[in-house]
């Protein structure tokens, strides 16, 4: 049985690559790097279908080092300890690192990365993970510290073009058949920048064709895609762009959108838990202050979903899309904490004052700690002011109110609590 055209098709060296040219053109950092052989771990962030895997092979081969792949979905620590015994006794003294390809990295547990952490950091292997998911949400940070971040695009329409000449002119099978590409905006729209879709779809509509010549127009293309119209794969390969609408009608207030797009995702097929998982980040991120019940929806959707599954799954679904919807907007508690984040680092470990700090011990009271705390309970309204930021950053303002009705009554609050520090 003949493997899929995507699969023959896959190149081997960076001039068969299509696409990435900001990476692996002429002249671009990662080629610099793979051309003088030395690489760092790095981590490979894009949609579905834009050649991660592909790029970790080529690579490897250019290198002339071991590869070893592991799957998040089916490795366990155990396996990532084996990987990493084998690599250290098979390499030599002066040898590049052997790489260590991981999918879907971003769904290996804390555990399983922090398995690697040792090996990358001592250099017994050379990491490359690939990831489709914001490796700042889903890659550990000790992990994404020791790694480079490279992130690779959808492939553009003449990348998309280029590959479809390159599969009629060079694939052996394609090859015995006279194909023309009268028209290709259907297979281009339907494979939403994804070089492996793009080649599936092309598969698809030239077995369907009987006889030696084929001609493929968009009517041909649609007709052929008939059983999936959408073009939404239920492994998620579409997603990316789908739940992003979702996510951005929800926050521009529109629920007839919002709906809409949830209905796309669950007539694919899309895991429900990842739907409810990005209602409860659109409650916390978008929502917020301004209707801290959208968070305690959000959560009693994700549950309920769980719980009763699917058809019904989808009614708790919509009911959270709807209300959060139509909710009041607030980001002021997600900008609040990257904006502390961010003083964190310019700033470095500011010492706690000592009024406020912790004294269990007999010394640490002779030193001080916790002299002069002034318990907010003994006074009038539960509040008397008193110095709670490090010396160095007293003045300091990170949190803002915005102006919705409810963040109005917490911002007025801190007014009256602290005065002009508080008055924006």
């Amino acid at each position: 049985m003949a493997q899929p055209l995507a699969e023959r098709l896959r190149p081997r060296t960076l001039d068969e690559y299509i696409g990435q040219e900001h990476l692996v053109g002429e002249g671009a950092v990662l080629r610099k790097m793979i051309d003088a052989g030395r690489i760092p771990s790095f981590i490979l962030w894009g949609p579905p279908g834009v050649g991660k895997t592909t790029l970790a092979q080529i690579i490897a081969h250019k290198l002339e080092t071991p590869f070893y792949t592991l799957s998040a979905v089916t490795s366990g620590v155990k396996d990532v300890r084996e990987v990493i015994e084998r690599a250290q006794k098979g390499r030599f003294f002066n040898e590049a690192s052997p790489i260590l390809f991981i999918d879907e990295i971003h769904r290996f547990s804390k555990s399983q990365q922090d398995s690697l952490l040792g090996a990358v950091e001592k250099g017994i292997v050379t990491l490359i993970g690939a990831t489709t998911e914001n490796p700042s949400f889903e890659v550990i940070r000790p992990l994404l510290s020791r790694c480079q971040l490279y992130v690779l695009k959808s492939l553009d329409k003449d990348d998309l073009q280029k590959l479809l000449e390159r599969a009629i002119k060079t694939d052996a099978i394609l090859k015995e058949r006279n194909i023309t590409l009268q028209e290709t905006n259907a297979m281009l729209r339907y494979s939403g920048g994804d070089a492996r879709k793009l080649l599936n779809i092309l598969e698809l509509v030239v077995e369907a064709e009987a006889g030696d010549e084929v001609v493929i127009t968009d009517e041909k293309v649609v007709n052929r895609l008939q059983q999936n119209p959408l073009a939404y794969d239920k492994d998620g390969e579409m997603h990316y762009d789908i739940i992003s609408a979702f996510i951005k009608s929800i926050r521009g207030s529109d629920p007839d959108a919002a709906l809409y797009w949830l209905a796309r995702m669950i007539e694919g097929g899309e895991d429900p838990q990842f739907i409810a998982r990005r209602l409860v980040i659109s409650a916390s991120e978008d929502i917020g202050l301004a209707n801290p019940n959208a968070l305690l929806l959000a959560n009693a959707a994700f549950d309920a979903v769980m719980k009763i599954g699917w058809p019904e799954g989808r009614i708790p679904l919509a009911e959270a899309t709807v209300y959060l919807a139509t909710s009041p907007k607030s980001n002021s508690a997600y900008l609040g904490v990257d904006t502390a984040l961010d003083l964190v680092r310019r700033t470095g470990n500011q010492p706690v004052p000592l009024p406020i700090r912790n004294a269990p011990t007999q010394l640490m009271k002779e030193l001080g700690y916790h002299d002069g705390y002034k318990y907010p309970h003994d006074f009038a309204g539960h509040f008397t002011p008193q110095q709670y930021m490090p010396d160095a950053l007293q003045d300091e303002r990170i949190w803002h109110g915005q102006h919705n009705p409810t963040e109005e009554k917490m911002y007025q609050r801190m007014v009256n609590y602290w005065g002009k520090r508080y008055e924006d």
